[in-house]
């Protein structure tokens, strides 16, 4: 069966584990997570006794007093009992692992601020707003149990914590009503019309309390010895003898701790989801990231040539079409090559004042007899010059490409992330394979060009004196050899084989770059730097895989909230809930 003691800390380990986790940072669930567990705020007006109040239920000396305003800003105290025997102590979140354990040490960081009406000399305009909407920042929450804390010789009407209670909870079911300061009403007055539920009735009764004064706080007057005269107080008093066992700071533990009982019973299923939900986002976030890295010389090239191939595979999928990218490369063949040849000013090198130009040095000082020959073949050695720029370029841009896939590959291999020195070797290593895959491309594709040159189709030209008598034109004589209609129909025959070889071109070129980049770049991108890698040694490999020492850091952030959320799931599942 649950004690009430397993309900309380489990709680209390829970809160703590969200708010530690809130530092890591990062994590969606912690604000539903925290939200989702019960906490108990004190609110009332300034003075009105809140911190003697968290004091008496503690039942120990720790907040700080004086005049005027000294809450300054909210405190989250969770409550751990210790085993026995060991000495009590305090901790605080942002002095992680100091211990304090002098309870009359003057804190830093304490409960709600007082709500206030005016604001006074020093203070801002907006304070009087600024707390409150600090204040309900913290009671707005639905999980959340109201400790209303009213002075007993204050009106219940002008009651600030009750005025901000019944706006928030206006049903009454979070809240429970606290009179202070009963001893120090004035004379033949009594609170019994607000305690016996009169005056303003709650769904859960009234709490009277008598605290400590500020005398009594001076002389050290232990919390023993104040509940004490405060059990003493009500026993004796004409006024409240008969409520005296549902009076005081003591009773007001017993009735919060019995109303958390149920409440977290009603909640630990919500919360147990919650944890179990944020476990799985955890591990898988982990594994997301990586174990870390063996120290093993053997097992750490074995993760390196591992991370290579799972890059390899990635930049293969782009190229394959199982990623995008790879069709750029089509688009190089199938459209920026066409139109680069398109392009090419065969029209202005083929005009007849250039082609009569080149027939004439050609013949020098004897003109041809029948067929200007070398006329031909340079006027089609230099149109064929023509076709080395859009080569060059269709290899320039398959090169780009291929470098830009590489690049996009690294980012998308996750393995990777964790290892920007490795990632810079492998990009290295790419860029080099590419640019050798480069000069070998551009050598056979200028290699074709020249192949053009260095041997004619000789049956193009021997088809066309027969196709020309066709169409009724007669085959030039020497006696027109150098007339315009004569140097036109050489450009024009020219031009007719220079589309021909561009055509072939056309096709061929892709199939140059597809082979010597592409095909090679699929095959062997990392070949050389698998071997250097083999010849490592072990202190070298360990700078391979010198991490990220951000992704170090959220992987250490990630197994600490795995830790406190299996921990607080260990803990859920321990408990025997009592039916």
């Amino acid at each position: 069966m649950a004690t009430m003691e397993s309900l309380i800390g489990l709680v209390n380990r829970i809160q703590r584990a969200c708010t530690v986790l809130g530092d890591y940072g990062g994590d969606s669930a912690l604000p539903t997570l925290w939200e989702a567990l019960p906490s108990v705020v004190v609110v009332g007006g300034q003075s009105s006794g809140k911190s003697s109040v968290l004091e008496s239920i503690v039942g120990r000396d720790f907040l700080p007093r004086g005049s005027g305003i000294v809450t300054r800003r909210p405190l989250v105290l969770q409550l751990q009992k210790t085993e026995q025997g060991l000495q009590e102590y305090a901790e605080f979140l942002h002095m992680p692992k100091k211990r304090v354990t002098d309870f009359f040490v003057n804190l830093t960081l304490i409960d709600l601020p007082g709500l206030t009406k005016v604001a006074i000399e020093g203070q801002p305009e907006s304070i009087v707003q600024d707390i409150e909407n600090m204040v309900r920042s913290y009671v707005e929450k639905p999980n959340c149990i109201i400790l209303a804390i009213t002075p007993a010789n204050q009106d219940i009407a002008t009651s600030d914590a009750i005025k901000i209670a019944r706006e928030v909870d206006p049903k009454g079911e979070r809240t429970f009503g606290v009179l202070t300061k009963l001893d120090l009403m004035d004379k033949g007055t009594n609170a019994l019309e607000v305690l016996e539920g009169r005056s303003y009735r709650l769904q859960h009764p009234w709490v009277g309390i008598v605290n400590r004064s500020q005398a009594d706080i001076n002389k050290n007057v232990d919390m023993i010895a104040a509940r004490q005269r405060e059990r003493e107080f009500f026993a004796t008093s004409p006024d409240y003898g008969h409520l005296s066992s549902k009076m005081g700071s003591e009773y007001l533990a017993k009735l919060l701790s019995k109303h958390l009982e149920s409440v977290i019973k009603a909640r630990i299923p919500g919360i147990a989801s919650l944890i179990n939900r944020s476990i799985d986002e955890l591990e898988a976030e982990l594994d997301h990231l990586g174990r870390p890295v063996a120290i093993d010389a053997g097992a750490q090239l074995y993760t390196i040539l591992e991370l290579c191939r799972a890059f390899d595979q990635i930049f293969k999928e782009h190229l394959d079409g199982g990623r995008p990218g790879g069709d750029r490369i089509y688009g190089v063949f199938d459209y920026q090559l066409p139109a680069a040849l398109k392009k090419l000013p065969l029209d202005r090198y083929l005009s007849l004042q250039n082609v009569r130009k080149v027939i004439s040095e050609a013949d020098g000082y004897q003109p041809h007899l029948i067929a200007p020959e070398q006329g031909y073949r340079r006027l089609i050695d230099g149109a064929l010059n023509y076709f080395r720029g859009p080569a060059d370029a269709s290899v320039d841009a398959v090169h780009f490409i291929l470098k830009e896939l590489v690049r996009r590959s690294i980012a998308e291999t996750q393995e990777l992330k964790r290892f920007p020195t490795l990632q810079a070797e492998i990009a290295a290593a790419a860029s080099e394979a590419l640019e050798r895959f480069r000069e070998d491309s551009k050598k056979t594709t200028i290699r074709l060009v020249e192949m053009e040159s260095s041997y004619l189709t000789v049956d193009f030209f021997r088809r066309l004196p027969q196709e020309v008598e066709k169409g009724g034109n007669p085959v030039a004589s020497s006696a027109d050899r150098y007339t315009e209609g004569h140097i036109r129909r050489i450009g024009s025959n020219i031009f007719s084989y220079i589309g021909m070889v561009s055509e072939t071109l056309k096709n061929s070129i892709p199939k140059a770059v597809a082979h010597c980049q592409v095909r090679e770049a699929k095959r062997s991108l990392l070949d050389h730097f698998y071997t250097q890698v083999g010849k490592k040694e072990a202190k070298q490999l360990a700078e391979l895989l010198d991490e990220d020492p951000a992704l170090m850091n959220r992987r250490q952030q990630c197994a600490k909230r795995l830790e406190l959320y299996k921990s607080a799931r260990d803990e859920i599942e321990s408990v025997s809930w009592s039916r």
